[in-house]
């Protein structure tokens, strides 16, 4: 069936604000630690808790999407999503506030159940299209996340952002039951089928090879975003938090420009997509590695970045979801479990690296993740065409590929 705009927008908004409610603690942090007493030192733990229960969800809810009324499913992270979030705001001590992240970042990979339900709703033809107008909603929760939770904050306080964030999660769930059409798909595969499904994907070259990607891709990105206000807060240019803050702005405009890459990967461009967008993702680092004395080529460069993230992670869900499209939710939770290795692997290296060898330090070691991604590319195209003609999947023209991107066994078809 074809996706009306409403749906996907209602889709692109689940995705905001769920993934916006892991990220709101980052800008009020301080105020947290103050009102609770956690020291400096242990503030940390307040985000990692978010994305401890994240990590858990990709493995363990995710998988459902390929069992159960996925419209009920979707409704009912979000109202859970929506207990985390009042539990936090609501906390008194330290654990209790722990305990809401937990349970918000657990439920909160229902932007994963409405990426897959997205991509099954939609027509071969306009898979790439819908992914790229969903998708765009998770950057949206992540860049914007950090402007919004700052500026209620500061006009409220911080348990004023995560109230916020559960009145919107729970007229979401509303929504949804409201407005999407009924899954039925109960009885259909057992729980620990789906789970071993999911171990079995890391042995096709097709996931293989797009996890990876996405694993040095998101470490790039993460060796950006955890680092860049160290460069920029310090001399010659202190800036504020807020205006830090700004740069988020650049990175979104950034993303958003990439939206258009589902409609390359509808038309069959998806791997030319990738090599592209990966050659511009360690071309960027260029200009961002440029802090210490041009803020207009970080800006450039923060554009870049962002704009070739989005064009790849678009690119790689449409290729796997395309290839197995009786397991979404699976290929989904799997892929994105990669994606947060690599996110946190570029998060806890960026500071190691600026601390030792300053911005350059960081920025060669962002680039470097970009090239490991680029190299994965060129392997395995170079892989795919190494196959005997035999094994060597027939990729149609794209008006008459009914499954873009695969041959529907895993193999690599770009």
């Amino acid at each position: 069936m074809a996706l009306t705009i409403g749906r996907r927008t209602l889709f692109a908004t689940i995705c905001a604000v769920a993934v916006a409610s892991i990220y709101a603690a980052q800008p009020v942090l301080a105020q947290i630690g103050a009102e609770l007493g956690v020291p400096e030192a242990r503030l940390g733990w307040i985000v990692a808790a978010g994305q401890l229960g994240y990590l858990a969800g990709l493995a363990a809810l995710v998988p459902l999407g390929d069992m159960v009324d996925r419209r009920k499913l979707v409704a009912g992270h979000l109202l859970l999503t929506a207990a985390g979030a009042v539990l936090a705001a609501t906390a008194t001590r330290t654990w209790t506030l722990l305990a809401g992240l937990v349970i918000t970042g657990l439920f909160a990979v229902v932007v994963q159940v409405a990426v897959a339900y997205a991509a099954a709703l939609s027509t071969p033809g306009e898979r790439g299209r819908t992914l790229g107008v969903v998708t765009s909603g998770v950057v949206i929760g992540i860049l914007g996340a950090r402007a919004a939770a700052g500026a209620l904050a500061a006009l409220w306080g911080w348990r004023s952002v995560y109230v916020a964030l559960a009145v919107f999660l729970v007229a979401l769930g509303c929504l949804v039951l409201k407005t999407l059409p009924p899954d039925p798909r109960a009885g259909r595969v057992t729980y620990r089928r789906v789970l071993t499904s999911l171990g079995g994907l890391f042995r096709e070259p097709l996931f293989l090879s797009r996890g990876l990607i996405a694993f040095f891709l998101f470490a790039s990105f993460g060796a950006l975003w955890s680092g860049l206000a160290l460069p920029l807060a310090a001399a010659p240019w202190q800036l504020s938090t807020a205006q830090i803050g700004l740069f988020g702005l650049a990175g979104l405009f950034g993303a958003l420009g990439a939206a258009r890459a589902g409609r390359w990967a509808d038309g069959g461009f998806a791997g030319v997509v990738t090599g592209g967008a990966l050659v511009l993702l360690a071309a960027s680092w260029l200009a961002i590695g440029q802090a210490a004395w041009s803020l207009w080529l970080v800006v450039l460069g923060v554009v870049v970045l962002d704009f070739a993230v989005q064009a790849v992670h678009v690119s790689n869900q449409h290729l796997l979801t395309a290839a197995h499209p009786d397991r979404t939710s699976s290929v989904v939770g799997g892929y994105m479990i990669l994606y947060s290795l690599g996110s946190a692997l570029g998060a806890t290296t960026t500071t190691t690296a600026f601390a030792g060898a300053g911005w350059t330090g960081s920025s060669v070691l962002g680039a470097a993740f970009a090239l490991c991604g680029l190299t994965v590319w060129v392997v395995s195209r170079r892989a795919a065409t190494r196959l005997p003609a035999s094994a060597r999947p027939t990729c149609p023209r794209p008006s008459a590929w009914p499954r873009p991107g695969a041959d529907g066994h895993g193999r690599l078809c770009e």
